[in-house]
Parts: structure tokens; sequence; C-alpha cells
């Protein structure tokens, strides 16, 4: 018989997805009509997306879902479970390119449609490297973009590192870019206007000003009238840096897929 104080034999549960285990018979307090787990995820989003991870609690969420905080641990045993059910959730967000498309033109959805993903739903940021993100929506995104690595024709040793390049530049842009919406939402302010407000106080400081003068040749470089067409123009730019960097890296192995890109180029 295994004993509950054994870890090697009764490891501590590490994913909502891991466990198998129906609610408990101790529970006395009957499962209010019309509520599953799904209706509990779905009102765990839009939570998340209106008040943030900060505020989220199991009463919080019963309020309003109005149903009391207990009848919640029937479908769930922590708010971890929560967060982790409403975070693989959100991934389903994601539609996978079409297959047919050219390896760069795929990633490039998914990349976008990650990044929008985060920027929408900023709370998934700081899960995404706390849960395991073995849901089945999150294996179905990992699936689509291994799918698309594999197109490239890189080397397999060489395709885990691709791809943490693409994503793990993604996951950041889309969460500065995120927190600085939030922001700017939380003061009343569009992004522009928080933009000309924190530059001018830069600039009437003496110490600062003359950092920012230095650089100022290279923001006029940049483009954009706005604060969302720099940032796009970064991203864009940014991204197809890292693609010609798989390009340049399956030159040097002689992949076939990007020979055969390179043939169909206009002569």
């Amino acid at each position: 018989m295994v004993s509950a104080s054994d870890p090697a034999k009764s490891p501590a549960r590490t994913s909502v997805w891991l466990d198998r285990r129906t609610p408990s018979r101790s529970r006395r307090t009957e499962s209010p009509a019309g509520l599953d787990r799904d209706r509990i995820t779905e009102a765990s989003v839009r939570l998340l997306d209106a008040e943030g991870l900060a505020k989220f609690s199991m009463r919080r969420l019963a309020a309003e879902l109005d149903v009391t905080a207990m009848s919640l641990y029937w479908y769930v045993d922590t708010k971890d479970d929560l967060l982790e059910l409403a975070l693989d959730s959100v991934y389903a967000e994601i539609a996978p390119p079409r297959e047919d498309a050219d390896w760069r033109d795929r990633l490039r959805e998914l990349a976008r449609t990650y990044r929008e993903l985060i920027v929408r739903h900023i709370w998934i940021s700081p899960l995404a490297g706390t849960f395991l993100n073995i849901g089945p929506n999150s294996v179905l995104f990992s699936s689509a973009v291994m799918d698309v690595i594999r197109a490239t024709g890189l080397p397999l040793e060489r395709q885990t590192g691709a791809l943490a390049a693409v994503f793990q530049f993604v996951y950041g842009f889309g969460t500065v870019e995120g927190h600085f919406k939030a922001r700017c939402d939380a003061t009343g302010l569009t992004q522009d206007a928080y933009h000309r407000h924190a530059m001018g106080t830069i600039r009437s400081q003496p110490h600062l000003r003359q950092v920012v003068e230095a650089s100022d040749d290279l923001m006029a470089a940049r483009g954009g009238d706005t604060v969302e067409e720099m940032r796009e123009r970064d991203f864009v730019f940014a991204l197809d840096l890292l693609i010609a960097g798989i390009e340049a890296m399956c030159e040097r192995t002689g992949s076939p897929a990007t020979a055969a890109h390179r043939a169909r180029r206009p002569q």
C-alpha cells in the first residue's frame, strides 16, 4: 500500500491535466444547476480580462457566477486549477495556419496571432511559464508550431533553438506591448498621449535630455505616425530578421526546402 506521506511514490500534483480524480464524496454542498467546468472556465477568463490576475480569487469568481465559493470545488481543487484551465482555453483562439502555405507565411501567421493573444489577455504572460502548458489547446498550438519549424528544413538538433528564438521573442514583445497598453488604459490616456507625456517629461530633465536627443535620428528613421505603427514596424522587421536567420542556417546545411524556395523566386 502506498503511503500518502511518501513523496517518491505519491508525487506532488503538478497540473490539472494530470489529475483524473473525481470530486470528493466528502463534499456535501450540492452542485448548482447549470454549473460545469466550461462555464467556470469561461467566467474565469472574463474576470481575468476585466480585473487582472492580482484580483482574481475563488470568492470573486463565485460572486460573478452567483454561486457559493464552495460549489466551485466540485470542479477544481485550487485556484491554480482555474488559472491553468483559463490559460489553456484562450489558446483555442489561435487558428492553425494553412498547411499548404509556405513555412515563412505560416510562421508569420502563428507569431502574429500569438502576439495578439498575449496582448488581448495580458494575464497569460506570467502563467505561461508557471504551468506545464499541456492542456489540449496548448498542445495543438505547440503541434502547429513544430510542424512549421520542421518545414523549414533545419537539422533536427537546431529546430528547438529556432522555435525558441521566434516564440520567446514574440512572448517578450507581446508582454511589453500588453503591459504598456494596460498602463495607458489605467491612466485614461491613449498610447500616443502617454508616450508624448513620457517623452516630454524626460526632455524636461537636463540629465536625461541628452540621452533622448542622441537617439532622435534613430526614432525619426523608425517611421510611423503613431505608437502602434512604430511598434508594428519593429515587430515585422524583427520577425523578418529571425526568418532570414533561419534561411541562412538552412542554406549552410543545404536544406531542400530553402533550395526549392530560392528556385521559385522570380529572376
